[in-house]
């Protein structure tokens, strides 16, 4: 039977065999494609015949051969391991990050966020092309043999142990207000991110507009294995103001808190407590009708502890008249410093006073011990005689 094939209808097909079929024919025509291939066209030809460009090289003078330069390779042992520190030059910018050439089989990659503790903008404003670095190894090899490093881990490393160092000797250092929140700010040290407690702050509050300023700051807490870096600028205030003050200077304060015993008077950011005896030398009974909070006052300082940042404040020296805090504390506050000079030439005198009388009591102890030591020693003797010569008779 002859049928054409455009009447044929396709039944089955497998991998490389169709099947045929006629319209109203149970007879089926199979046709093997391995048995029908076509022939090779002129690009196959050339592609089946194509192995790349070899360029030919005159080796017969080279020292070695391939064959010696594949064996000293597998001599070669690299030994990379996690968290080695090695030295690296930066070949290529990649990826958003760097290739490192470590000497390894395969150049390590340098991820933007671990090229440095402070990093900014794009991986070639942080590491230069060219440039002999240290690096840490942070992974594994992958598939293709590359190792991930860093240099970020180094930095915190270094910077950890100077901060350490710093806080073994109790240095104040300067830092930059990067960041602010509910609690107080961040700072930079050394790189590494620091708290300072809202609390200790002096003369400042936490906002946005401390950001960019630059601290006189101590540390508080420094704990390397909980990454806990906590730091005072009230401590680093203290600390400087403390070692320019002194007994009978006379400062000017603001007063911050009132109490029954007192009120607190905050001193070139330091708090001094002015108690209530040493305000006036009258009884006070309701110290708000002397004080209100805010007001700026003048006082001397009677007493301070350098240690613990803690001065002694008074008023009362600086009365021209007793009870003149009382009645006209504005004429105290503009007198100040020409009372305080009285006041110093008086304890003076007072010093020298008591010198003197201690000098004379010290003379006169001696008066009377030479006249203890000039008794005539027959007269001693007789008594001595009387007495034995009593205690003989009984």
């Amino acid at each position: 039977m002859k049928v054409s094939t455009a009447a044929l209808l396709l039944v089955s097909q497998s991998a490389n065999a169709f099947t045929f079929v006629a319209p109203g024919s149970r007879t089926s025509v199979a046709l093997n494609v391995e048995t029908a291939t076509r022939p090779p066209t002129r690009f196959d030809s050339m592609k089946s015949k194509w192995k790349g460009y070899v360029p030919t090289r005159d080796v017969s003078d080279a020292s070695f051969n391939y064959e010696a330069f594949e064996a000293a390779v597998e001599t070669v042992e690299y030994a990379f391991n996690r968290n080695d520190v090695v030295k690296g030059t930066i070949v290529q910018y990649d990826n958003g990050g760097a290739v490192v050439d470590i000497g390894a089989k395969s150049s390590a990659f340098l991820p933007l966020q671990e090229a440095g503790l402070a990093i900014s903008g794009e991986i070639d404003d942080n590491v230069n092309l060219d440039d002999e670095v240290d690096v840490m190894i942070i992974s594994e090899e992958d598939e293709n043999g590359q190792l991930l490093v860093s240099i970020k881990r180094i930095e915190y490393a270094a910077a950890w142990e100077k901060v350490q160092a710093m806080n073994a000797e109790d240095d104040l250092f300067d830092a930059e207000v990067v960041a602010v929140n509910r609690g107080g700010a961040i700072v930079l040290v050394q790189g590494l991110r620091a708290f300072l407690p809202g609390s200790h702050l002096t003369g400042v509050i936490a906002t946005e507009e401390l950001i960019g300023e630059k601290l006189p700051l101590k540390f508080l807490e420094v704990n390397p294995e909980t990454n806990k870096l906590v730091v005072s600028n009230r401590r680093a205030v203290v600390e400087s103001q403390m070692n320019d003050l002194s007994r009978g200077d006379v400062v000017d304060g603001i007063v911050k808190a009132l109490k029954p015993y007192g009120a607190f008077v905050e001193v070139g950011g330091m708090s001094g407590l002015l108690h209530i005896s040493q305000i006036s030398y009258d009884r006070i009974d309701d110290l708000e009708k002397v004080f209100a909070m805010g007001d700026k006052v003048k006082c001397m300082i009677i007493d301070h502890d350098k240690l613990n940042g803690r001065i002694a404040l008074s008023t009362k020296t600086l009365e021209p008249e007793p009870g003149d805090m009382l009645k006209d504390s504005a004429r105290v506050f503009e007198l100040a410093e020409e009372t305080a000079a009285k006041y110093h030439e008086r304890m003076e005198a007072e010093r020298k006073a008591r010198e003197e009388a201690a000098k004379d009591i010290v003379l006169g102890l001696g008066d009377v011990v030479g006249d203890a030591l000039s008794i005539d020693e027959g007269d001693v003797s007789d008594d001595l005689d009387a007495v034995i010569g009593d205690e003989a008779s009984e």
